[in-house]
């Protein structure tokens, strides 16, 4: 009788070894995959980029991840998508950021809130600008700002987002600031940043009020120009030269913070394997290396302080949405 113990006792530590072995296995030969909700190009598309790449070059997985763009409502399509149909799978991320959370702040995901998925954690920040092409007339805030005081019509802005986006809101801020009224503004709604910019460079819009990190190529080129960056304080290295809105006398800082969740229904054990993998991946070299090379901040936050603090921020910007009249 005890022999027949020790053997069931044995083969129950078998199965959980194995079972253990098989689970991270699933990791190892499932395509894992990243959601960027948004046109390529754009931040969400380098959000992805930053976790894919950073996972092969540190052999975390082994599995390959693939980027998946879905556009739609700015973030909404992927939403829905993930809290709705995709609820228990195991293997997809979604890129997120500051600007997702003021869409969810207006209730612009539809009947999903930011208690609708399970926040994963954000590796990086990123900050607001000004952007104008090297062609363009403009060459200081100041200058882009005489103009719109005088004949606000003559000038159309463009950016990932319709009004009541965190591309529009910061424009909104600066020309509040300026005494400029935001609604007099003509402004053009793109699906994701890179398209914006892509309008830009082609001359369909004059003012890109985008993100650093994702115009950095092109400013490196000499066809973007930032006439402003909504950061504390000038950014160094390589951003230097760049005045921020306060020290011109507008005192807008808008900080992008990015990040990814997972679906509702994630088994918690996936959940804990996606959570350890981001802590580990966040402390490489090579995943530093990364993140200077697609030009973002370091900025850190993980599992359940993340949760804390997307729900802090989606409250925040309620509150903000409420203060221009797009929330009640």
């Amino acid at each position: 009788m005890k022999d027949r113990f020790l053997e069931l006792k044995l083969k129950c530590y078998l199965f959980i070894i194995v079972f253990g072995i098989l689970h991270s296995y699933a990791f190892a030969v499932d395509n894992l995959e990243c959601i960027a909700p948004a046109k390529p190009g754009g931040g969400h598309d380098l959000t992805c980029q930053l976790l894919a790449r950073s996972l092969e070059l540190t052999h975390l997985s082994d599995a390959p991840m693939v980027i998946r763009y879905m556009p739609g409502g700015i973030g909404a399509l992927a939403y829905n998508y993930i809290a709705g149909a995709k609820r228990k799978s195991f293997n997809t991320v979604v890129a997120f950021s500051t600007g997702s959370a003021l869409n969810i702040a207006q209730r612009k995901f539809g009947k999903y809130d930011e208690g609708s998925v399970r926040w994963l954690g954000a590796l990086v920040t990123d900050y607001g600008i000004i952007g104008v092409s090297s062609k363009s007339r403009w060459r200081s805030l100041k200058d882009l700002l005489d103009t719109l005081r005088k004949r606000p019509d003559l000038v159309i802005f463009g950016a990932g987002g319709s009004i009541g986006s965190q591309d529009w809101m910061k424009s909104a801020l600066l020309l509040k600031s300026a005494g400029i009224d935001p609604k007099k503004i003509r402004y053009v709604a793109y699906e994701g940043g890179g398209e914006a910019i892509n309008a830009l460079l082609s001359g369909h819009i004059h003012v890109f009020p985008g993100d650093l990190a994702e115009s950095s190529k092109y400013i490196q080129a000499g066809k973007l120009i930032v006439l402003a960056v909504f950061s504390e304080k000038r950014i160094k290295p390589g951003y230097s030269t760049i005045p921020i809105a306060t020290e011109q006398g507008f005192p807008v800082v808008w900080p992008i913070w990015r990040g990814y969740y997972l679906p509702p229904e994630i088994p918690e054990e996936d959940y804990r394997w996606w959570e350890n993998t981001l802590r580990r991946l966040s402390t490489t070299t090579l995943f530093e290396e990364e993140r200077q090379r697609l030009g973002f901040f370091p900025f850190t936050t993980i599992g359940k302080d993340f949760e804390n603090f997307v729900k802090t921020n989606v409250q925040e910007m309620r509150q903000l949405a409420q203060e221009f009249g797009l929330v009640k």
